[in-house]
């Protein structure tokens, strides 16, 4: 069993709940008390011993090249499409080995033990196909928060359909042949989370530390008290 897992972190979004502050720099760029949102994703990666690293690029894709020049990351570059996160996991596969993946979305701060670190601790290739990391919606800060899924006691999820329930952090590991053999090249990963869910083989695992979601200039003061706490 490896020791590690491959990490894609999807950097490739507009960021239009952000307004002004993403008028000239990408959503991953923003400064969180100082420190890019992407440089915080990055802590985590190398500190978990991802590798290798993926970065997705799109809007502003220039900006983020120019950032990561000299580190040891690579890039999926999607400048002339929108691939969604289906589609831009698909593209990067040639460049992250092995049979699963870690997938991160930036546009977060956590506050606790390491979450890619906690997912590969609690990964189970034989039982899982996704192992998603949760929090009950009650908890989370930064938007209103609906639930994504609910658990079972075996930690196997379902859609929540209005349900109270979790709500996905964006951390995850996905086996990654359904992505590979996925029919189109533009799609969301939901529809692969669906069939996971189908065949009872996605499980997630609660995130017990502060998380906070930085998908606007809201969200973007709340992250800061909660870092400075």
């Amino acid at each position: 069993m490896r020791n590690t897992l491959p990490l894609m972190i999807f950097a490739a979004g507009f960021g239009t709940r952000m307004r002004a502050l993403t008028a000239d720099r990408p959503k991953p760029l923003i400064p969180v008390l100082g420190r890019p949102l992407l440089d915080r994703a990055l802590d985590l990666a190398e500190a978990a011993g991802c590798a290798p690293i993926v970065v997705n690029t799109h809007y502003l894709a220039p900006m983020i090249h120019a950032h990561l020049a000299g580190r040891n990351v690579q890039i999926s570059d999607e400048t002339g499409v929108i691939l969604e996160t289906g589609g831009g996991l698909k593209r990067a596969l040639p460049q992250l080995p092995g049979g699963a993946v870690m997938t991160l979305n930036p546009d977060a701060v956590w506050r606790g033990p390491n979450p890619l670190q906690a997912l590969r601790a609690a990964w189970d290739p034989a039982k899982m196909d996704a192992l998603l990391l949760v929090q009950k919606a009650e908890l989370v800060q930064g938007r209103g928060a609906s639930a994504d899924f609910t658990l079972d006691d075996s930690g196997r999820i379902t859609r929540a359909a209005g349900r109270p329930g979790v709500v996905y952090l964006g951390a995850q590991v996905l086996k990654t042949a359904p992505v590979a053999t996925w029919p189109q090249d533009v799609f969301s990963l939901n529809v692969i989370w669906n069939e996971m869910i189908a065949a009872g083989r996605a499980f997630a695992l609660v995130w017990d530390g502060a998380w906070c979601d930085v998908g606007s200039p809201e969200g973007l003061a709340a992250a800061e008290a909660m870092l400075a706490e």
